[in-house]
């Protein structure tokens, strides 16, 4: 018997992994592929292309665009949802920096 490859197992792990249709990822969102396709217009999410140019979406970007449909669903504008998330992605990146500066200027 040969042996096993982890491969398929640490691509489910991994959370950029492109792992979702378009159709898919509208169903487990509970929109549309019209509505993706507009996140990926207003530069929220760029998902990958598969072999035959179809879309596929990843655990984390299908994160970002539940996030977007919250604020949507809210009666944010799309445009607007997708700034304000990618505000919120940069605060996050500089909160983590400014934690880390910390720790280290403690520490040296």
């Amino acid at each position: 018997m040969p042996p096993r490859s982890t491969r398929p197992v640490d691509k489910l792990d991994d959370d950029h992994y492109p792992a979702y249709t378009t159709g898919r990822a509208a169903e487990m969102l509970g929109t549309t592929p019209a509505f993706l396709r507009a996140l990926g217009e207003h530069r929220l999410i760029t998902p990958l292309r598969s072999e035959a140019g179809h879309r596929r979406y990843s655990r984390y970007q299908l994160r970002l665009a539940a996030r977007a449909r919250q604020l949507v669903d809210t009666g944010t504008p799309i445009e607007a949802a997708c700034r304000i998330i990618n505000l919120e992605h940069q605060l996050q990146q500089a909160q983590r920096l400014n934690e880390e500066l910390r720790t280290h200027s403690t520490t040296s």
